[in-house]
């Protein structure tokens, strides 16, 4: 799975000093440095070195300052990684090229090159944005069969683990969820319904959800930035 190769270029990166999450906004992984405005680094990952990878990381190029691709080294080196012609042209895209081990080693095999131009900064700012509201980094990057617990749904599960006990008024869940009026009126995944003019309750899809994606108490805070 493409999700084995995430925690080792996640380590590789934060070793340069990013702060990576997975799976935001199309993105396999997206590693954001720590100054203002911080270098958007974008990482694509599959199992071989393949035309796919290359095309996936074309898409992703105009919304990050470094670009890396990564995937699995062949068992007996003949893979793409060992193919010049295919490590010239990750060079003349602008790419970083990783492969990884099956010890899950980290090999830089084309370095990209330093503050690439930004040519779609509204994809970029989107990207930032939903990276700095995740809580902490609950998908593993190349995850393609589970719904991304994107910042959204983060913010929907705290209003359904608020209302869990009960309809309550949207007034006293906004200091645990900022947004919780617009969440609780477009009600995207059917968790929520009206019970009186301000006052929502849990559906017995809100409840399925919480089963699902079990919420820390209101208040603790730290467990609750750790769950997925």
């Amino acid at each position: 799975m493409e999700t084995a190769l995430y925690l080792p270029v996640k380590r590789f990166l934060e070793q340069l000093g990013f702060t990576v999450k997975g799976e935001i906004g199309g993105c396999d992984l997206v590693g954001l440095s720590a100054g203002d405005p911080p270098v958007v680094v974008i990482g694509e990952l599959k199992l071989a070195f393949n035309l796919e990878l290359i095309l996936q990381a074309v898409d992703r190029a105009p919304a990050g300052d470094e670009i890396w691709i990564a995937a699995k080294m062949s068992a007996r080196g003949k893979g793409r990684e060992s193919d010049a012609r295919y490590r010239n042209l990750c060079r003349r895209l602008g790419f970083g090229m990783l492969g990884v081990t099956e010890r899950g080693q980290v090999e830089v095999l084309v370095k990209p090159p330093t503050a690439a131009p930004r040519r779609e900064p509204k994809t970029r700012s989107r990207l930032v944005a939903e990276h700095q509201r995740r809580q902490g980094d609950p998908v593993l990057g190349g995850s393609t069969r589970a719904p991304i617990m994107t910042a959204y749904r983060q913010q929907a599960l705290a209003c359904a683990s608020a209302l869990a006990a009960g309809p309550r008024a949207v007034r006293e869940l906004r200091e645990r969820c900022p947004d919780a009026g617009k969440i609780l009126l477009h009600n995207v995944y059917g968790w929520f319904e009206r019970a009186e003019r301000g006052i929502y309750g849990l559906t017995a899809a809100g409840h399925a959800a919480l089963k699902r994606w079990p919420q820390a108490p209101i208040g603790d805070a730290a467990h609750e930035a750790s769950l997925p």
